[in-house]
């Protein structure tokens, strides 16, 4: 009951902030649009899985929407979601029925190769994802009705908003399924699950294809932000980002995929702004401490802080009875 407060709280603060502070929307969009890939890489790290190729279905979203956009010019941007899901879907189903035969280092390694492949293709392929420049994503329409680029904004945010919430919600209620306890079952003893007649490669398959899902969307939303549909969406550091999000975040935590996706970004647009050419070592030492204090990350910082500060206050409260 208390969480389902503070989530009521944190989704209606959030829904307010296009008027306490419009100059941060674009920016609280972005975030929540990379937050969504994020959680896509925690629901294989439920697995103890480490994809650092999951950036491939975050281009494929991007680029989605760019090529149906160029072809249909008024195309609606609900049905430019419900095509992002399954184009991810079907993409992840089919590179997930190889990958997922492999564990560790292999399945992590084999996603990275079948990103790079893709990344090579948007590359070479000029003529057809425009090269190295990307393709152009125009603005879509939304239940008919067409929007200036302030609008337009508006009208993202809200919608990355609802899409963020939804897919809060249908992941948890995914990870709390015996379907999901699976997916935690095959990190821990993979015998025990085939043991309950259950497939373990079927579980972190299933896992698989929703992470794939997760991804495309951000990569959809974050490319309609942004215009733009690059091949740095599929280059291997995209991937290593989301995966070092997700451990900042806090790898058992829904809530962390947003707050380390937050924090990142955050952290990165100050430190650019305070060093142009070494704005990376500002950002690198910052997380470090931040991991380093909290391993298990930013909302085991947080819980830690309101301990103190619940056992604090339940010392003032001891010791003023006392008096």
């Amino acid at each position: 009951m208390k969480k389902g407060l503070v989530a009521f709280a944190l989704l209606l603060a959030l829904a307010l902030l296009p008027f306490a502070a419009s100059n941060m929307v674009v920016f609280a969009t972005m975030v929540m649009a990379k937050g969504l890939a994020v959680l896509g890489i925690l629901v294989l790290l439920r697995a103890d899985q480490v994809s650092f190729g999951h950036a491939m279905f975050f281009a494929a979203g991007a680029y989605t929407a760019a090529f149906l956009t160029a072809a249909w010019r008024d195309i609606d941007l609900i049905l430019l979601l419900v095509a992002t899901l399954a184009v991810t879907g079907i993409a992840g189903l089919l590179i997930g029925v190889f990958v997922t035969r492999y564990r560790g280092i292999f399945f992590g390694m084999i996603n990275l190769a079948f990103s790079m492949v893709l990344y090579s293709i948007l590359e070479k392929a000029f003529h057809i994802t425009g090269g190295s420049d990307g393709l152009r994503i125009r603005r879509p329409t939304l239940l008919g009705f067409e929007f200036s680029r302030s609008e337009f904004d508006l009208v993202m945010f809200y919608v990355v908003l609802a899409v963020a919430a939804a897919c809060c919600v249908l992941v948890g209620r995914y990870l709390l399924s015996p379907l999901g306890q699976a997916l935690r079952a095959v990190k821990t003893n993979e015998t025990r699950v085939e043991y309950l007649g259950l497939s373990a490669k079927s579980v972190l398959l299933t896992g698989y294809v929703i992470s794939a899902m997760l991804c495309g969307l951000g990569g959809v939303l974050m490319g309609l932000v942004q215009g733009l549909a690059s091949p740095e969406h599929a280059f291997w550091s995209r991937s290593a980002e989301l995966v070092f999000i997700a451990v900042l975040g806090g790898q058992g935590h829904i809530a962390g995929a947003f707050a380390g996706t937050l924090v990142f970004e955050w952290v990165r647009t100050s430190a650019a702004a305070l060093l142009d050419d070494s704005w990376q070592l500002i950002l690198g030492v910052t997380l470090i401490a931040i991991i380093l204090w909290a391993p298990g990350g930013l909302i085991q910082l947080w819980h830690r802080l309101a301990g103190r500060r619940t056992s604090s206050d339940r010392t003032g409260s001891e010791s003023g009875v006392a008096e």
